[in-house]
């Protein structure tokens, strides 16, 4: 039975398939099943899916796979398309600050090629 898709996913460059690449396939199972939730589902959990406090329309997908936790960047382009950047295994409590630099440098990077 085919899904009814809400969202798209689309992966800017290779910057989230070189991440997935390094993963157990523990970790890249949680994480197809939930960008497949974030694909099908109106309105995800903030557990999986949550605007990132104080930065410019970024999100993180979560996924947790025993006691390790992962995060990949992501942002809104059209309104249900979904742009996935960088990711990272999460080892403290915040964010890395460059993590989230690199993310915001890569959206601008995204819009500045899609306008030329």
């Amino acid at each position: 039975m085919p899904e009814n898709f809400i969202r798209n996913i689309f992966y800017y460059k290779n910057y989230y398939l070189k991440f997935f690449d390094t993963l157990k396939p523990a970790v890249k199972n949680k994480f197809n099943w939930t960008l497949q939730l974030i694909a099908i589902t109106d309105k995800v959990q903030e557990k999986y899916f949550k605007h990132i406090t104080g930065s410019a329309g970024l999100f993180e997908i979560r996924v947790e796979v025993g006691s390790d936790i992962y995060r990949v960047f992501s942002f809104f382009d059209k309104g249900q398309l979904i742009i996935l950047l960088n990711g990272f295994q999460k080892k403290t409590q915040k964010t890395p600050s460059n993590e989230i630099e690199l993310a915001e440098k890569l959206k601008k990077q995204y819009f500045h090629e899609k306008e030329n």
